[in-house]
């Protein structure tokens, strides 16, 4: 008989261990900013230290200081200017190095605030190589130094010439960012949305001003195309609430919601608000008691609303949990519907030609939902047998959706940050991913073959074929992608003709029929190495013919050069590299001006002669660099 063997370790009270502020946020950074990421998506680290320092900025904006700030973007370092009141001089070194201190406990100082945790600017600093903040106040200025947290020279109080406010500057610390570099377009996307929820605020990025007059109708107008809207924009205002809708063509649901000049990425109770008085009020309206889906499918709209101390489910603040406007007010819910019910049903009255372009929008969305309907049931039981009996999907534990546990929230809600599923193609692509994932928060579905070109059909192939209708189950998108199981969506395909082929016909099945899906920046593409350098010392990994070069003459002699024409060539011990924390990937972002209908003709339709006249010139342009650089090159 087997005996279990005893554990050996022992519980004593040299096992038990305090941390300090700073070493807490070190040592479980997901905590306080989700994911670390290098900067290649938008909800990387890197931008949320940017973002917690502006929020601050923004709430002293909020509350009528400083109608400018000004930020600069050097490298990696960052540099954040107000022109608010400023820090009390007494209390700088306090402010970014104490927990729980800050004004925003007294509610006197700060209404309506982003932050009231005292966390975020301590969360900068701690994760900062370098992080410097100067408060000027009244014609005197403050200084002080830090490095990854710690005190390194404080300055005693001097005169000065400049305006009130706050200066800010830090380089993220590279030992927590990896390889990090900020994106130009990532951080013009948060400041634009600053601006939207703050109409007149002025905001430079290296030079280049940002201002909206409009507010969230310059938000729509910006996310949309004009000649794909069904109707003009409808914008609406009242106190503490501002709201922008329209319908487009595409399907799902697009919606951006904000608390308190914050961008919600994950929704919460002010959004779940929005979606059900919309309903409540369409159907008054018409007076028809329409199907949910057929209202809300093809809707494009912006909500924010302003909230006193605000509860998020995470320290990230992308999910509002707030279930009152403030203590002893409203319900988030009743506030929302009380506003949509007047407001909505009001323009819709005095404008009949939106009223009757919004109607036939819907009417069409429920003649389509109808036409759907018997094979739409044969598809889910067909995904119900193959969730049984096929193997193609391999789930992690961790899921975008899941519901928080009692204890650890925290962790928890950084982890459902880096749930990703994998998309790749054939057994042995597949098989190294799998033993190489984390199962906690990665998982693995795997394709049989090229997917069908879906461009120009109509969703009914979603149910028809069977790869997609097994691919939309296993990412819970059917209904949408509220219910989205994963936060990233990967598609890892060979480097070769037939891997971006795959590639091509898999984000034609998104952008054609889950495009929010992709306009939320859920989907990327794995990097992976195409070729192994290495000698008996060392292995280098490189990722295109450059890196290949470099890794020769850095190993000098003649290194072993591998080439790896597909992905089940990687061993799962390598591929552990290629999917963890150093993992590489391109996130996949529809520009605001983009059409996608034409930009799928374009690339996804018939062979057209512009097509082909692109494909011939940049063949043309490639042969010539290849013939130049093999010139330079000893065989």
């Amino acid at each position: 008989m087997a005996v279990a063997k005893q554990n050996t370790f022992e519980y004593t009270e040299e096992s038990i261990k305090s941390l300090d502020w700073r070493e807490h946020i070190r040592l479980r950074p997901g905590m306080y900013i989700g994911k670390l990421g290098d900067g290649s998506s938008a909800d990387d680290g890197i931008y949320v230290l940017l973002k917690e320092v502006l929020d601050n900025c923004i709430d002293e904006h909020m509350m009528g200081y400083g109608r400018q700030i000004d930020i600069t973007v050097d490298g990696k370092t960052v540099t954040v200017r107000d022109y608010g009141r400023g820090i009390p001089l007494g209390k700088v070194v306090d402010v970014v190095s104490k927990i729980n201190t800050g004004a925003k406990y007294d509610s006197r100082a700060f209404q309506k605030s982003v932050g009231l945790n005292g966390v975020g600017t301590k969360a900068v600093n701690a994760l900062s190589n370098y992080f410097k903040v100067t408060a000027v106040r009244d014609g005197k200025e403050k200084t002080a130094e830090f490095e990854r947290g710690i005190l390194a020279k404080e300055y005693k109080e001097t005169k000065s010439g400049e305006s009130n406010g706050t200066l800010v500057s830090f380089i993220p610390d590279d030992s927590v960012f990896k390889n990090f570099n900020f994106r130009q377009d990532y951080i013009e996307d948060l400041l634009w949305n600053y601006c939207y929820l703050n109409a007149g605020l002025v905001i430079t990025l290296n030079g280049k001003k940002f201002v909206s007059k409009n507010g969230l109708l310059d938000l729509l107008q910006r996310k949309t195309n004009e000649d794909e809207l069904r109707y003009n924009i409808i914008h609406l205002k009242g106190d503490d609430i501002e709201l922008a809708v329209t319908h487009n063509n595409d399907y799902g649901e697009e919606i951006f919601s904000f608390v308190n000049g914050q961008y919600t990425t994950q929704g919460g109770t002010h959004q779940q608000a929005f979606r059900e008085a919309y309903v409540k009020v369409i159907r008054d309206f018409y007076k028809k008691d329409y199907e949910v889906s057929d209202i809300r499918q093809s809707i494009v709209a912006a909500v924010a609303v302003r909230v006193v101390e605000p509860v998020f489910e995470s320290q990230t603040k992308t999910k509002l949990g707030s279930q009152y406007m403030h203590e002893g007010g409203p319900s988030m819910k009743n506030f929302v519907l009380e506003f949509l019910s007047k407001e909505l049903d009001n323009f819709l009255h005095k404008n009949p030609s939106v009223a009757e372009a919004l109607k036939k929008r819907i009417e069409q969305s429920e003649r389509e939902r109808k036409d759907l309907a018997g094979i739409k049931k044969l598809a889910n039981e067909r995904a119900k047998k193959a969730n049984l009996h096929n193997r193609k999907l391999r789930d992690c534990r961790i899921h975008l959706n899941d519901e928080p546990p009692n204890k650890g929230k925290e962790e928890f809600y950084a982890r459902q940050l880096e749930s990703t599923i994998f998309i790749t193609e054939g057994d042995s692509a597949s098989g190294s991913i799998t033993k190489a994932r984390s199962v906690e928060t990665q998982a693995v579905f795997s394709l049989r073959g090229k997917p069908l070109n879906c461009f120009g059909l109509t969703k009914k192939v979603v149910y028809e074929n069977e790869e997609f209708n097994l691919l939309q189950h296993a990412l819970n998108i059917e209904e949408g992608i509220e219910g989205l199981r994963y936060n990233n969506v990967v598609i890892a395909t060979d480097a070769d003709v037939d891997g971006m082929h795959i590639r091509l016909l898999l984000l034609t099945f998104f952008l054609q029929f889950f495009p929010d899906l992709v306009k939320k920046e859920h989907v990327h593409i794995l990097e992976t190495p195409l070729f192994r350098v290495r000698n008996k010392q060392k292995t280098i990994y490189c990722y295109d013919e450059q890196e290949k070069q470099q890794a020769v003459k850095e190993l000098g002699g003649k290194p072993e050069i591998t080439r790896f024409k597909g992905l089940g060539e990687i061993s799962p011990d390598e591929f552990v590299k290629f999917i963890s924390s150093d993992m590489r990937t391109q996130p996949v972002k529809v520009m605001p001006e983009t059409h996608l209908q034409q930009l799928l003709e374009y690339y996804m339709g018939k062979n057209t002669q512009q097509r082909q006249d692109f494909i011939i010139e940049n063949l043309r342009v490639e042969m010539d660099l290849a013939e130049t650089e093999n010139a330079g090159q000893t065989i």
